[in-house]
């Protein structure tokens, strides 16, 4: 099911089914602002990451002493979220461990995503809750595509990643498999920006690591049109855009942990985690996102 809230600038809808935004509509121009989802390029549209981002090491974890065979990021991504919350300004939803998660994972945890309407930006924050566990590590991130070009008047390269200031990303490598490799590579170096193109995630996305600055945009150069993430303590952020020519969207993933390595651990307390929480422990992490049209 789908709710949406609205003030005088944005209506942002969430369906239940992973808690995800499904359409951010510009009122005063009627746009919508994010990626529509069509499945003939990607299927999503802001999908979140949890118990973990990217790929498996074997596409498989050992924990609890079970295997169990996992995909890529995770599963609250498919499965029925509960409304939680509904006012003028905020939805919220709540995945709790049930008979669908545990074969998938076999941890108890609460899971809320909570949307908050400010003006033009959207506070999109998510809270683990280790509610009867010893110890729970986890992983998670954010998922969103942005729709591009925004408007029929422009193409891709119209477009540019920006950061706040100077920067050298250094980028980790997940080619040709998705998991790491051990391998490392600049995208740019001592630049403000990074120029989209149709060729640009020909070898899929881009990792950058340990960013200075506060915020990564995708800025439409000649209007100043933008989308801008905050991204302030965030280890990693990810940008990727499906190969199909040209780029249809542009996601901006800030994410608190990585993919498995090629030869890395299958157990799951040997992953590297976003958090580790003691029984009764809760974490939270927000991604606020400003639409300047």
């Amino acid at each position: 099911m789908r709710y949406s809230i609205e003030n005088d600038t944005l209506r942002l809808t969430v369906d239940t089914h992973g808690a995800e935004a499904v359409s951010v509509i510009h009122k005063p121009t009627g746009a919508e602002l994010l990626w529509s989802g069509d499945p003939s390029v990607w299927g999503r549209h802001a999908p979140i990451l949890f118990p973990y981002t990217g790929k498996l090491t074997g596409g498989k974890m050992i924990a609890k002493g079970v295997e169990f065979a996992g995909g890529q990021h995770g599963f609250a991504r498919d499965v029925e979220h509960t409304m939680t919350r509904h006012t003028a300004d905020t939805l919220e939803f709540e995945l709790h461990a049930n008979p669908e998660t545990l074969p998938k994972w076999p941890y108890a945890f609460v899971l809320r995503s909570t949307f908050v309407l400010d003006g033009e930006t959207i506070h999109h924050t998510l809270t683990v809750e280790n509610p009867v566990e010893e110890q729970l590590r986890f992983g998670i991130g954010y998922h969103p595509a942005f729709a591009l070009p925004f408007d029929d008047r422009h193409t891709t390269e119209d477009y540019e990643i920006r950061f706040d200031g100077l920067e050298s990303p250094l980028c980790v490598s997940a080619v040709p498999n998705g998991l790491l490799n051990g391998q490392s590579y600049y995208l740019a170096r001592n630049t403000e920006t990074i120029p989209l193109t149709d060729e640009l995630f020909d070898n899929d996305s881009h990792c950058m690591v340990n960013l200075k600055t506060a915020h990564v945009s995708v800025v439409e150069k000649d209007t100043g049109r933008s989308v801008i993430c905050n991204v302030e303590g965030y280890p990693y952020v990810l940008i990727w855009s499906a190969a199909k020519k040209p780029l249809h969207f542009i996601c901006i993933e800030p994410w608190h942990s990585l993919p498995g390595e090629e030869n890395g651990p299958l157990e799951w307390e040997r992953r590297p985690c976003a958090a580790s929480l003691q029984k009764g422990e809760s974490w939270s992490t927000t991604l606020s996102t400003t639409f300047v049209r």
